[in-house]
């Protein structure tokens, strides 16, 4: 493993970003027309890969077109989803198809379109620690090139004014059904992993998904299609109290709005915990159309006598789960109301169990003695999605899709990556080189922000010279 020089601090980028997901990509791709601005993205990864094993056949992003990497800031941006469809000359067939939703799978090949044609951003690159260097008043970015089998090839450091965090967020799995899946053999998986271990899961005798979020129903949907009719031996289990729609309507899509993001980091703490707990269903409810889909295909099953020998259960726990002899699981479940108990035995698991934000202690250790934490010891963060540190760092530190506590639930929402990334380069230029709108909501979410936004008068056509013949 060699050690190149490094980069020389007297020369230090404006910006490093960290990650290089759907977030930190709207970055540099807003980032990209600002010539006065030296940003650089490091990725682990070889290449960008958005979800790949969810990209089911058919389904779509739970948020419209609109909501690409730059267009709610800058909608002539030439890296906009529109301008990826007329580089592949599919702007007509795009235009009559009338989808304003669009197929994750083409949300993905858009963002690895703009992942391959933007400079600056060096996949393959593992950063490995974050410092402030008080000497030369900037930042300093370990990071190791990795080769193609993912080993150590050569190790490098980075000056730079400015850091932005984009790591994403990792597959999480309850306690119970840890051990299982690290177990070799036995078919438990993350929804992460379902395209890559679909065929297995289609030929195991009985399947069992647990998690209701959207991607539970698509797995659900996708494994029910699949399975022949009457002898389906498929099992939907969910901690939550129903298999719940999404909150769609357009005043509640309002929470998705800087307006409410604003208002969620101005509240109080514990005020702000109690809400991201009880608004569940604003972003991990499932869309109408799936549940419709999965309605009309168990219907279906219906139509020469019988049922589908399908189960689908809300309010349960799985408490515990292990091995019954070599290849079948043994699911020890509980119902949050009834109070009863009884086991579950299944060929595969299937985990649709969500993300948790990935733990930012070991790669910012060295920023530890700058850094401020909330009462829970989570790292507080301002209205400009900056770390709060100690006044001596005169460098930022951004954050992206890392602060649910501070910011709400419009966190991980890509509608929201475009503002948030403007306003993140607006800050760091100092020249708002993207203006941003004073208000975009109808709702007023707070008595006293009624006095922060002013309705801006009409205003008043211009006077037009009356016409004379000549």
């Amino acid at each position: 493993m060699s050690t190149p020089p490094s980069q020389e601090p007297e020369n230090p980028r404006d910006l490093v970003g960290i990650g290089i997901g759907p977030f930190n990509l709207s970055l540099a791709a807003l980032a990209h027309p600002l010539t006065d601005f030296d940003a650089v993205f490091y990725e682990q990864r070889p290449a960008f890969d958005w979800h790949p094993g969810l990209l089911i056949d058919g389904t779509t992003l739970q948020v419209p077109f609109m909501a690409d990497l730059v267009t709610l800031a800058d909608p002539a941006n030439p890296w906009s989803f529109l301008n990826f469809l007329k580089t592949r000359d599919r702007l007509f067939p795009f235009y009559f198809a009338e989808r304003f939703h669009i197929q994750r799978a083409e949300y993905d090949a858009y963002c690895r379109w703009v992942s391959e044609n933007i400079p600056g951003l060096r996949f393959a690159h593992q950063v490995d620690a974050v410092r402030w260097n008080p000497d030369q008043g900037l930042f300093e970015i370990d990071h190791t090139r990795l080769d193609s089998s993912g080993e150590a090839a050569a190790l490098g450091r980075t000056y730079t004014r400015n850091v932005a965090l984009g790591v994403g967020t990792a597959p999480h799995v309850p306690d119970p059904l840890k051990p299982l899946v690290e177990a070799r053999g036995v078919p438990v998986i993350h929804a992460a992993d379902y395209l890559r271990e679909r065929d297995r899961l289609i030929a195991a005798p009985h399947v069992t998904v647990v998690g209701a979020g959207q991607s539970g129903a698509e797995i659900f949907l996708d494994l029910l299609h699949a399975r022949p009719v009457g002898n389906e031996r498929i099992h939907w289990l969910a901690r939550t109290e129903a298999f719940a729609p999404m909150e769609y309507s357009k005043l509640g899509l309002e929470h998705f709005t800087p307006d409410y993001t604003r208002y969620f980091h101005a509240l109080a703490e514990s005020t702000r915990d109690r809400l991201v707990a009880a608004q569940w269903q604003l972003h991990k409810g499932i869309g109408a159309d799936t549940l419709a889909a999965i309605h009309d295909e168990l219907y279906r099953r219906t139509l020469h006598g019988g049922w589908p020998d399908a189960v689908l259960t809300p309010g349960v726990l799985v408490r515990t789960a292990g091995r019954i002899a070599s290849t079948r699981i043994e699911l020890h479940l509980e119902h949050i109301h009834q109070g009863t108990r009884s086991r579950l035995s299944t060929d595969a698991v299937v985990l649709a169990t969500g993300y948790r934000e990935r733990p930012l202690d070991r790669m910012l250790a060295g920023l530890e003695p700058y850094m401020r934490r909330d009462n829970a010891d989570r790292p507080c963060v301002d209205d400009r999605f900056r770390l709060v540190l100690d006044p001596a760092v005169t460098g930022s530190v951004h954050v992206q899709n890392a602060a649910l506590h501070a910011h709400g639930v419009g966190t991980p929402d890509l509608g929201l990556a475009a503002w948030r990334s403007a306003t993140i380069l607006n800050h760091l230029t100092g020249k708002k080189p993207y203006p941003l709108p004073e208000r975009t909501a109808f709702t007023t979410f707070g008595l006293a922000q009624q006095q922060a936004f002013q309705v801006p008068s009409a205003r008043r056509p211009r006077t037009l010279l009356p016409l004379v013949e000549r």
